[in-house]
């Protein structure tokens, strides 16, 4: 239901290490560079389990340390190495490494100013794709008991079964020819 996410392969409760579930989306064919609505997406399917325990529960839980790990990596490196921000503008502050390695090249370290600047604006784009998360499975409350109640009943689902259970249509697979980029002489 996020446009530009990437489809859903599977969805399974099983414990996995430390996941206590997974859901795999994959795109239909290798990508290397992203739009920035596009990682927006991929931020708002990372935050799909804790929204849905704000929804159903009222609370969240530790379950979901893995993705806010995940997102956070995604919204920081869109303000500060990919330039998606416009406080920021596209002028690189991070090397969106979390160790403090040396930055790229072109890139200096940023002012405690500028930091906190990305630090408040890694928050806003986490944030409001938590509220636009929320909302939506509020609204899609019956598509979200549908496929608790389908995960509880048989553990995994693969794609056809999980959209099905959710009442959306399978997504159509991107011709080869499409998916590459022709150069011509």
């Amino acid at each position: 239901l996020t446009p530009g996410a990437d489809p859903v392969r599977k969805v399974s409760i099983i414990p996995r290490g430390q996941a206590l579930g997974v859901t795999l989306a994959t795109p239909e064919s290798d990508r290397y560079n992203y739009a920035r609505d596009d990682l927006v997406a991929k931020i708002k399917v990372a935050l799909g389990g804790r929204a849905a325990e704000k929804v159903v529960f009222g609370d969240v839980s530790t379950g979901a340390e893995s993705d806010i790990q995940n997102l956070t990596q995604t919204a920081r490196g869109m303000v500060g190495r990919w330039g998606m921000s416009d406080a920021i503008g596209p002028v690189a502050v991070t090397d969106g490494r979390q160790d403090g390695s040396v930055l790229l090249p072109g890139s200096s370290p940023a002012s405690e100013p500028t930091q906190e600047l990305v630090d408040q604006e890694v928050r806003r784009i986490v944030e409001d794709a938590e509220r636009d998360v929320v909302q939506l499975l509020e609204d899609e409350r019956e598509r979200l008991e549908a496929l608790a109640k389908a995960l509880l009943e048989r553990e995994t689902l693969d794609q056809p079964e999980a959209y099905e259970v959710a009442g959306v249509p399978l997504p159509e697979a991107e011709p080869a020819e499409e998916a590459k980029a022709t150069v011509t002489p």
